[in-house]
């Protein structure tokens, strides 16, 4: 699950980013994926804590001071420590990084904190730089605290200046990591938005809180606790809190820790039930999880409706070429290339040299015609059917580029994808059209085949064989053995037609007539699953389904199977859980 986290989280960053280079629009998404980066980070260091308590028979108690700009957060971990440790300043934006102070626990007792912060490097406090966020410090207090249990401090930087969204993962990692949380805020900033956003986000980690009123002046604690009480109230649905309140000493300048409260963080350690920690990362990430998933969720129903629309293309193409080749009484050439072929292998034994010499003369004015006209071409070039393949793939890359952009206005993965269709246009037709005269050339064994398949029929009808044999002869007959040595059979050869149809017809009424046309349909048949599978399949449909992996820069991509096994491991058990 952790992983799967993770992944979640990079996606949204990197479809963040690209929608941060836009200038215009995207105000509302942007806002919204920013606040799922903030969760999801939350939640995978979460998950990272769940791992330190199972890998520590006794885990170090972990307490963080938070709070917004200048309330006094360093000062007062100053004071909870007996010491000047933490650095202060009256500056905004002092400290940008969680800064851990061990109080009665040296630091190779807190090893396994290096596992739990991933990619932040653990530094001295002297090391810290400014100029880098992902680190962080932990440093011995080697003072005897008085008002600390056992375990670790830490101070972490403000949530609400404007450079906060720089050094903001820190803040997150340190409340995550808390089993304590002390709240400071002060009289002039507890009623900010910014501070009761991160304590909502807060009331799901379960930990026990301690709000510190900061900077205040005698009595005026008892107007602003009940204040301080109904901004909890309208925020949380758990009780509300002990407040401190805290007064600054005209000498030193720090706040004072009321001596009737010296004993409150240790009676809240003893709150701490890290038992339960599986449990509360389980409904945490139940609570959040259809928010989260929500665009990715939509991605895969994109993806499904480019599936269905892909396939709905696909049937209308195999459709145009059934009725406008297969089943067109003129255009259907391929059953007479086998007819043709059929003449080949009829020829008379003994004579086939002579009159083959014979041909020659007689139809040379033709040859020359054709030739001239014909050239070198390929034998595929001059085919009807490969001229309409090519068409009828042109036509449904057209008419799914239309689709695309009336649902552009549905969403921005459409708008993409109509873009990346577009750009990538001309490659899958120019592979569709190698495709095609791979399948063309491949094909004419069928055709043989069907030829082979009539001509040893025929020899079981004598003389049904000998009277085509004398119509063979003809001139005629011998252009169509010729111009299917010249390149094919086309449209344009109209003057073998007369003898085409005059041999197709003599050997329809004949004995094998009815063989012959089981011959034809049986050739259709494998035809129309030749191309169905090599052309409008395993090219065409399979190269547009291919598509939306052009948008992986922009979009989730996180697929069906990676979101189920994520779910499938959401639903089990505590220990099930646990495990992860």
């Amino acid at each position: 699950m952790l992983e799967f986290i993770q992944l979640l989280k990079q996606r949204y960053q990197a479809v963040l980013g690209d929608l941060s280079d836009r200038p215009y629009g995207h105000a509302s998404v942007k806002i919204s994926y920013q606040q799922r980066i903030d969760q999801l980070i939350l939640a995978e260091a979460f998950l990272r804590k769940g791992q330190l308590i199972d890998a520590s028979s006794q885990p170090v108690l972990q307490m963080a001071v938070v709070g917004p700009t200048q309330a006094g957060k360093s000062s007062l971990v100053n004071v909870l420590l007996n010491s000047n440790i933490a650095g202060v300043s009256p500056l905004a934006g002092y400290t940008v990084h969680p800064q851990g102070f061990c109080n009665g626990v040296r630091i190779t007792d807190c090893n396994e904190l290096q596992r739990y912060f991933g990619r932040f490097q653990q530094l001295q406090q002297t090391e810290l730089s400014k100029d880098r966020h992902d680190c962080y410090s932990l440093t011995e207090n080697r003072v005897n605290s008085g008002l600390l249990p056992t375990g670790v401090l830490w101070d972490t930087p403000d949530f609400d200046s404007i450079d906060s969204a720089t050094y903001r993962e820190g803040v997150i990692r340190a409340l995550a990591l808390a089993d304590i949380i002390i709240l400071v805020v002060s009289k002039e900033k507890y009623a900010d938005q910014s501070v009761w956003d991160i304590m909502t986000a807060l009331e799901e980690l379960h930990q026990p809180t301690v709000i510190c009123l900061n900077k205040l002046i005698e009595g005026s604690e008892s107007l602003l606790i009940p204040s301080l009480k109904q901004k909890w109230q309208q925020v949380r649905t758990d009780p509300f809190p002990d407040v401190v309140p805290l007064y600054y000493q005209k000498t030193g300048g720090l706040p004072i820790w009321p001596k009737s409260r010296q004993l409150l963080l240790s009676q809240l350690a003893n709150k701490v039930t890290l038992a339960k920690h599986a449990h509360i990362e389980q409904m945490l990430l139940k609570r959040h999880w259809q928010s989260w998933l929500a665009p990715v969720v939509a991605e895969h129903h994109s993806l499904n409706d480019w599936a269905e629309l892909v396939d709905l293309m696909i049937k209308q193409a195999l459709d145009s070429y059934q009725r406008d080749y297969l089943d067109h009484p003129h255009h259907y050439e391929t059953f007479q290339l086998a007819m043709s072929q059929l003449l080949t292998l009829m020829e008379i034994p003994g004579l086939a040299r002579i009159l083959a010499g014979a041909r020659k003369v007689l139809t040379w004015p033709a040859r020359r015609l054709m030739k001239r006209s014909r050239k070198s071409r390929h034998i595929a070039d001059s085919s009807y059917e490969m001229v309409l393949l090519n068409q009828i793939a042109e036509h449904t890359l057209i008419q799914l580029a239309d689709n695309l952009l009336d649902k552009a206005e549905q969403s921005q993965w459409w708008r993409q994808f109509h873009r990346v269709l577009r750009s990538q246009r001309q490659a899958v037709l120019q592979d569709f059209e190698q495709s095609a005269r791979t399948y063309h050339l491949s094909f004419q064994q069928d055709v043989d085949a069907a030829a082979q398949r009539l001509y040893y029929k025929l020899q079981e009808q004598p003389l049904v064989l000998n009277s085509l044999r004398a119509t063979r002869v003809t001139a005629d007959a011998a252009v169509i053995a010729l111009t299917l040595h010249m390149g094919g059979i086309g449209l344009h050869d109209l003057v073998i037609a007369p003898a085409m149809l005059a041999l197709t017809s003599m050997l329809a009424e004949s004995a094998v007539g009815s063989y012959m046309h089981k011959v034809e349909a049986e050739l259709k048949q494998n035809q129309f699953h030749a191309v169905k599978q090599l052309l409008f399949i395993a090219s065409l449909r399979n190269q547009l389904l291919q598509l939306p992996e052009q948008l992986s820069l922009t979009h989730f991509n996180i697929s069906p199977d990676q979101l189920f096994a994520a779910e499938q491991q959401l639903t089990k058990i505590r220990h099930g859980l646990r495990l992860l």
